[in-house]
């Protein structure tokens, strides 16, 4: 019996141990099966990969073409490599200009009474028994270099009366700059610093060629902040802002704020296509920049004599309301239409008349009044150019060579003089004597005091009647401009102002580079 049990269990003990590594067998081969499984599926997922990526790179190398623009990854846009490149090229500007405040002005003219002098009490109580003080005030602002040499573009209203400018380029060196020319009419400037390296110089574009809706990148320091880059579109062309007689701005949505203005507005092709000059104030996504078409001829001008010559028809131009196209028969307003002529002009020379409307200047169409006047100013005196006008129905052509716009223009009929003292004038006439509510229709009215300015600090409003500069009689924006030309360079001049019924004197240091001109 023992036996049998002990022969039972060996028989037994084999079969287990049989068993078991018949387990470990189908684990193997299930094991094995897995794993070639899994090995099928990642050769089939890296041969779906490869394939991918070669079609990626076929497809990628069909549709490759000359790089015009950034990079698109996913259909937004990425500035990152084309902003790597222009930073080194815009500069942030710091100016610090010394500001007269309070007490008796130095230099003011005193009377002959001397020390019997009448008014003396007047002019204590009315200045301060103390000289003026003077106030340091500091601004910022940006530009951009358009030569390996240092001549830098900005705006005017950035250096305009300043004592002392720093140019700050990409690596962090300051620059001592100086202005070579000024513009206030299109507020343009040119400045040159001396590197001790060779800059990185912009390129400037043709903004004609912009197109609404295109892509376009400011690069500043706004706030004082540092270099600071802000993208969107273009929004409008054309813009005027009632800033002067070349409003001709690209109005944009790349954010610009204090700081920016003077800094270079950039096409995806790493061009300049303008110069950031405006903002909105309380507004948001509104900037206005000088187009190229513009800047080009001013910075030309700067370079090479200092200032600009503007090229002069000899016409004074007005808006073709719809009333006024209705009246003379176009199917829409559009050209400028021709006022009046100035005797011996260019214009009258040519047999150019009042009641004319021009359509074409050289080639270009005419849409409105802007478009004339900025041709016009951007074109050499001296060059020939064709006119197309309309006479009632009929078309005519006339050659003729330009002239060079007059340094001052006294016409009285709403044209502005804005000075170095920050104040606009009008010559008054019968509208303007309604709107501002005046007894008179005749004389000079200021129409403007800057914030900030001398005009302001020496008590000037708006509204304000100017009835003598240095006891000479005022009537025109003839005797305005003659009376300021006739005091010295940081004299001062004593003006008689009428203020609601009331009239009292006021002393302000002359700066010079005053005058306006609005005629084409």
């Amino acid at each position: 019996m023992f036996r049998t049990v002990i022969r039972l269990s060996i028989l037994i003990v084999p079969l287990i141990l049989i068993g078991c590594e018949r387990v470990k067998d189908v684990a193997k081969e299930t094991d094995k099966h897995v794993e070639e499984k899994l090995t099928s599926k990642i050769d089939k997922s890296s041969k779906k990969s490869s394939e991918l990526d070669k079609k990626d790179e076929i497809s990628s190398k069909k549709s490759k073409k000359p790089a015009k623009t950034a990079n698109i990854t996913s259909g937004v846009p990425s500035f990152s490599d084309l902003v790597e490149i222009l930073e080194p090229s815009v500069v942030n500007i710091s100016t610090t200009n010394v500001i007269k405040q309070g007490g008796y002005p130095r230099g003011l003219p005193r009377s002959p009474f001397s020390q019997n002098d009448p008014f003396e009490e007047f002019f204590k109580r009315f200045f301060g028994d103390k000289p003026q003080g003077e106030l340091r005030r500091q601004g910022l602002g940006s530009g951009f270099v358009i030569s390996e040499d240092g001549y830098v573009v900005t705006n005017n209203h950035v250096v305009d009366r300043a004592e002392d400018i720093q140019v700050v380029i990409d690596n962090g060196k300051k620059y001592k700059a100086k202005v070579i020319g000024k513009d206030a009419k299109t507020d343009l400037a040119l400045l040159k610093i001396d590197p001790d390296e060779k800059l990185n110089a912009v390129k400037l574009g043709d903004s004609d060629e912009l197109k609404i809706g295109d892509w376009v990148i400011a690069i500043g320091n706004p706030f004082g902040l540092g270099y600071t880059v802000t993208a969107g579109i273009v929004s409008a062309k054309g813009r005027s802002l009632g800033l002067g007689t070349y409003d001709d701005f690209i109005q944009t949505d790349a954010s610009l704020n204090p700081g920016n203005s003077g800094g270079p507005l950039f096409n995806l092709s790493g061009e300049v296509i303008g110069v950031n000059t405006a903002i909105v104030a309380g507004g948001q996504g509104i900037g206005f920049a000088i187009p190229t078409s513009i800047a080009k001829y001013i910075i030309n001008q700067l370079k090479e004599n200092g200032k600009v010559s503007r090229g002069w028809l000899g016409v004074l131009v007005q808006e073709v309301t719809p009333e006024i196209a209705e009246s003379i028969g176009l199917d829409k307003p559009f050209g400028a239409l021709v006022s009046d002529i100035s005797p011996d002009s260019p214009a009258e020379k040519a047999g150019i008349k009042r009641g004319d409307v021009i359509i074409e200047f050289s080639g270009k169409k005419i849409e409105d009044v802007s478009d004339l006047t900025t041709l016009a100013s951007t074109t050499p005196p001296g060059s020939e150019v064709n006119i197309v006008a309309l006479e009632g129905d009929e078309k005519r052509e006339y050659n003729l060579k330009l002239g060079e716009l007059p340094d001052k223009d006294t016409q009285q009929t709403e044209e502005e003089a804005e000075e170095e003292l920050g104040l606009s004038v009008k010559g008054i006439t019968p509208r303007i004597a309604d709107r501002l509510n005046l007894d008179m229709e005749e004389g000079v009215v200021i129409t403007d005091v800057q914030r900030g300015s001398i005009a302001e600090e020496s008590g000037l409003r708006k509204g304000d009647l100017i009835l003598e500069i240095n006891k000479k009689p005022i009537k025109t924006l003839k005797d305005y401009t003659d009376a300021l030309s006739s005091v010295g360079d940081g004299k001062t001049a004593l003006f008689l102002i009428q203020r609601g019924e009331n009239t009292i004197y006021s002393a302000i240091r002359i700066e010079k580079d005053h005058g306006g001109d609005k005629e084409q």
